[in-house]
């Protein structure tokens, strides 16, 4: 059976920045904080643990003092700055240049809506850290969408300003922004007043067509993700749509020798999320299943 690691998987260029400062900094630090899990993968957040990463939420970040606290690549609304000033917090900024990029668009197409009475909103995962700092720059009001039934929120009378959280799919997105132009006329509105803006990240999306490619060269597609990844579910639904013996894995230890019964090829792919050393893990454990009883 042969084996093989899709090259173009793993970190994204952000995750990595990220990743490689939090390590940075614990090279000569016992202890260092980060608000919220520095990746959507609990194996990795595991593995920096061991070497003095403290994962903290909201509520603990405003107990602490006089320390230094890690912001992840999905960036932070503006509280959180106002806070460590409060507090002496040093903030170590892993913040994703694209994501800042977004953050700023995002506060100045609030700003212009607010003198002509428009409507922020946001295609993205509610609660997602990313989202959540997106949200801020608007004060928290924006409209945050994931399904049509979410649109009922829209006054598409109004004018809106339509952004995306920078992980999502982008089919999805286009379709949210056909539906809108279809309410938007249904409401008897100008779709001069809507403005759509695409705001994935292109290092994202170029994977979802590249990875489609790799799903249909290999019998078998192994997936490995955190589930709480909302990049790792939409690259996940492309590989399953293209290949039907695709199968999500957390780590090795979910591996099922069934799924390769009859199989000449495999292969490996992740999240933008996803470490290449777990990866090669899971290679290595499919390796292992797969070799003759002698």
């Amino acid at each position: 059976m042969n084996v093989t690691i899709d090259k173009n998987s793993g970190y994204c260029f952000g995750v990595e920045f990220a990743i490689q400062m939090a390590e940075d900094e614990l090279a000569h630090e016992e202890t260092l904080y980060c608000l919220g899990d520095i990746v959507h993968n609990r194996m990795e957040v595991e593995r920096l643990h061991g070497k003095g990463l403290r994962i903290i939420d909201r509520e603990q970040l405003e107990t602490l003092h006089d320390c230094k606290v890690l912001i992840r690549a999905h960036g932070e609304p503006p509280e959180t700055y106002q806070l460590a000033l409060r507090n002496n917090i040093e903030l170590i900024d892993a913040s994703c240049p694209v994501v800042l990029k977004l953050q700023n668009r995002v506060k100045h197409a609030f700003d212009a809506s607010q003198r002509q009475n428009g409507q922020i909103v946001i295609y993205g995962q509610p609660g997602h850290a990313e989202v959540a700092g997106l949200t801020g720059q608007t004060g928290n009001r924006a409209i945050i969408i994931m399904t049509e039934a979410d649109l009922d929120q829209v006054d598409f009378s109004r004018p809106v300003t339509l952004f995306s959280q920078t992980t999502k799919s982008t089919a999805g997105f286009y379709h949210m922004k056909a539906v809108m132009e279809q309410r938007i006329q249904a409401a008897g509105g100008s779709l001069e007043s809507f403005d759509a803006n695409d705001s994935i990240c292109r290092q994202v999306s170029n994977r979802e067509p590249a990875l489609a490619r790799f799903a249909v060269e290999h019998d078998v597609i192994v997936f490995v993700s955190g589930r709480k990844s909302s990049n790792g579910k939409a690259l996940f639904s492309v590989v399953n749509k293209t290949n039907p013996r695709s199968y999500f894995v957390e780590n090795e230890q979910e591996l099922d020798e069934a799924w390769f019964h009859g199989a000449a090829s495999v292969g490996i792919c992740g999240a933008t999320s996803t470490p290449m050393w777990l990866m090669q893990r899971v290679k290595d454990r499919i390796e292992e299943v797969a070799e003759p009883v002698v």
